[in-house]
């Protein structure tokens, strides 16, 4: 068997040992005689598996006792519905920041439900190439909340800081940040937010599951004409499991975690494995006559490093080549083109050392 290295945005790669374990209990669990993927939800079995998960995620955030952590469905787009719903019954009006396409479609999704969103600021002007600077960010006076994406997966756009607002009343403003290609990177500070929510399917696990994590004063502050799925403060009284959950995906992210906490040593290890495979990538960007990243070096991202080359004529010689060389998809979304190096953390330091010798040889060759 061979596994190559695979640079997708998402679904993205999962650790082999990860995969590895899964493959060695997949016919049968610790000896019950059926896989997880088999088991009823509310089993003993499987409510051991999800109460670990959620044990060693909470450990390795760091994650304070009056937040509420939830595992559940829809992917991150299903959360610009979800938010909103939750945290608008009080009246306000939802502010965001908008750094680039997933800022907008949580913009387009809360307008399209209920009329009105503010955008505090914007990365627009600067055809999102760097992040707006917190001096910018300007509230609606009724701001119920204020919703940012730390990491912009497409654009490779990356905020250098966390913003930390209130409104001209003085109140405080919960943050709300779609964390999807970002979590788990390095060591965070959730008491920072109000809500942090992220698909799984970058760095915690397979697709098909959403983890939420969410301040306990913020679960009463839901409208009553909310679908009953989409309740914070049901999920968390349910345990996540109001129905079926996806029980093979939160087990999958159970052993990340492990992975992570054994493996890895923590989040602290991870960042530094994370700043090492990326300034490797940047620096072969930037020492080249042959590719380019345009995003202002403060704002780039350590997991999405999008790269042009000078002659885009090169472009599908480079993906071929790249293909044959067992460097999977590197193809930059269709929206902005060029290529695109997702590194997340199943992303191994030799994956980042293989594609900088092959852009070197590449370049040599053909630029």
């Amino acid at each position: 068997m061979t596994r190559h290295y695979n640079f997708c945005a998402g679904p993205a790669a999962l650790p082999t040992a990860v995969l590895e374990r899964a493959r060695e209990e997949m016919l049968d669990y610790r000896g019950r005689g059926l896989s997880v993927m088999e088991m009823s939800h509310r089993s003993e079995e499987y409510v051991a598996i999800a109460e670990k998960a959620e044990a060693d995620l909470r450990e390795l955030l760091g994650v304070p006792s009056h937040y509420r952590i939830l595992f559940t469905q829809g992917g991150a787009s299903q959360q610009f519905a979800a938010v909103p719903w939750n945290l608008l019954g009080k009246g306000g009006t939802a502010n965001f920041i908008d750094t680039g396409i997933w800022g907008h479609k949580a913009i387009k999704e809360a307008r399209h439900l209920f009329g009105e969103a503010h955008v505090a600021a914007s990365s627009a002007d600067n055809s999102h190439l760097e992040v707006p600077r917190p001096e910018a960010i300007a509230l609606s006076s009724d701001a119920a909340y204020l919703h940012f994406t730390p990491n912009e997966t497409i654009g490779g756009l990356a905020f250098d800081y966390t913003p930390q607002v209130q409104r001209d009343d003085g109140s405080e403003v919960p943050l709300v940040a779609d964390m999807s290609s970002s979590i788990l990177s390095g060591p965070l500070d959730v008491s920072r937010y109000g809500i942090i929510y992220a698909g799984a399917q970058k760095n915690i696990g397979p697709a098909g599951l959403v983890v939420v994590i969410v301040r306990e004063d913020l679960l009463d502050r839901a409208r009553d004409d909310m679908p009953s799925l989409f309740s914070y403060r049901e999920l968390a009284a349910a345990g996540s499991m109001i129905n079926t959950p996806a029980t093979y995906s939160w087990y999958l992210a159970g052993l990340v975690f492990e992975w992570l906490k054994s493996d890895i040593g923590g989040l602290e290890a991870m960042d530094a494995i994370n700043q090492r495979k990326s300034d490797k990538l940047y620096a072969a960007i930037d020492n080249s006559a042959l590719y380019s990243n345009p995003i202002a070096v403060a704002n780039r991202s350590r997991m999405n490093v999008p790269f042009v080359l000078a002659d885009s004529r090169l472009d599908k010689e480079f993906l071929a080549e790249a293909d044959q060389a067992g460097l999977l998809n590197l193809k930059g979304h269709r929206s902005v083109g060029g290529m695109r190096a997702s590194i997340y953390n199943a992303v191994p330091e030799a994956a980042v050392d293989a594609l900088v010798a092959f852009m070197s040889d590449f370049e040599q060759r053909r630029g």
